[in-house]
């Protein structure tokens, strides 16, 4: 067995910035944290410099990467792909993202994720459906003809991939289901998010009591908040029991809209997501998606008439941008890590037995390492 103590400028445990600490990793696993000063001399130390060591990124909405898109071939091979490129982006946990698509897609991309970890492919933790129960006036980059209101049929599917899943994350719109499907996934485990929807504050309250406990890309193709009718965005900000996820890229959302939604929120209930479409970890500069054109531009992917569709994003450059900002590091690195890892129930932080998946990232915060159960990924 080999001991190996990494150790940094600052490690993030979880909480806070340590100084003076190391992080033991024994055969691929972590151990927990020390003070450098009790460390016996047997040990071997790789001290990485100026920056912080963290946990790996927890992304709860990958839709490709690697030059794949999960809805053009939900199978086993592409999601040994996207989670081969998104770990080499410090992403070492991920949740696929099926787009809307049609029911036969669906459950094969339910299929390919219980086999992808029943062979073990690290970093695939689960999988997000983000749709097709969704409110067409909010479609987004979503195709409409294939968004439809929830029947027995799909809720009996999505109750059958809660049991055969660790993860699975459902994005609705209220008006396309009924809140006692809400409550049935729910109470079945299903992590039940708000998006693509125009529904009111009011509407958004009452699938919250019934069991939604998040919104999906906080701002974007849903109900803004006005001064008469706070819709999807009101009730996200000023109403507690939801988690709210960030597409910190600064296109998505306007950085002072980013400020004053993390203002508004409690510590702790913001998370950020890449929402990654192919072009992460690639080269591409354009790919299709339901067989429409989505090109690479100036940080941006666009549909041919402007519509974003998806980010071009990933989680360190987040990272950057919100503490440029002036949101503290500490903050800003939970809501990459632990806050959405103890969301589906993973273990979190670097002070608990566990894989060694953590990064370690520059003074500018730009990535300049990942270990995946010990092994450095970037050479």
């Amino acid at each position: 067995m080999t001991l190996v103590a990494y150790t940094a400028e600052q490690i993030f445990n979880g909480n806070a910035l340590l100084s003076e600490h190391c992080l033991l990793v024994e055969d691929g696993h972590i151990l927990g944290l020390e003070t450098v000063s009790k460390l016996p001399n047997s040990v071997e130390i790789i001290d990485l410099g100026a920056g912080v060591i963290s946990q790996g990124f927890t992304d709860l909405q990958v839709n490709g990467g690697g030059g794949v898109m999960f809805n053009d071939d939900p199978s086993v091979a592409t999601l040994s792909t996207m989670a081969r490129a998104h770990g080499l982006l410090g992403s070492t946990s991920i949740l696929p993202t099926l787009i809307t698509d049609t029911p036969q897609v669906t459950r094969a991309a339910i299929d390919a994720v219980d086999q992808a970890i029943a062979q073990g492919i690290d970093g695939i933790a689960g999988l997000h459906l983000e749709g097709p129960h969704l409110d067409p006036r909010r479609a987004g980059a979503h195709l409409p003809k294939f968004i439809r209101p929830m029947e027995q049929d799909d809720l009996a599917l999505l109750l059958e991939a809660a049991k055969r899943l660790p993860v699975l994350k459902v994005t609705i719109a209220p008006s396309a289901v009924t809140l006692d499907q809400i409550s049935d996934l729910a109470q079945a485990g299903v992590l039940v998010s708000l998006g693509h929807s125009e529904c009111t504050a009011q509407e958004a309250l009452a699938a919250r009591d019934a069991g939604a406990s998040c919104v999906t890309h906080l701002f974007n193709a849903m109900s803004q908040l006005t001064p008469r009718e706070p819709g999807l965005v009101g009730a996200a900000l000023t109403q507690t029991g939801l988690m709210t996820g960030l597409i910190a890229d600064l296109i998505h959302i306007h950085p002072d809209s980013l400020r004053a939604a993390l203002s508004a929120k409690p510590r702790g209930s913001s998370f950020l997501v890449s929402d990654a479409m192919a072009v992460a970890g690639s080269d591409l500069d354009c790919f299709t998606l339901n067989g429409r054109k989505i090109t690479r531009r100036d940080g941006r992917l666009t549909l041919e008439d402007g519509t974003l569709a998806g980010a071009d994003l990933e989680l360190s450059r987040a990272i950057a941008n919100l503490v440029s900002l002036g949101i503290t590091p500490e903050d800003t690195l939970a809501m990459a890590t632990t806050i959405p890892s103890r969301m589906i129930g993973l273990d979190v932080g670097l002070t608990q037995a566990g894989p060694a998946d953590f990064v370690h990232l520059g003074p500018d915060w730009q990535l300049s390492q990942v270990w995946r159960r010990g092994e450095a990924l970037l050479r």
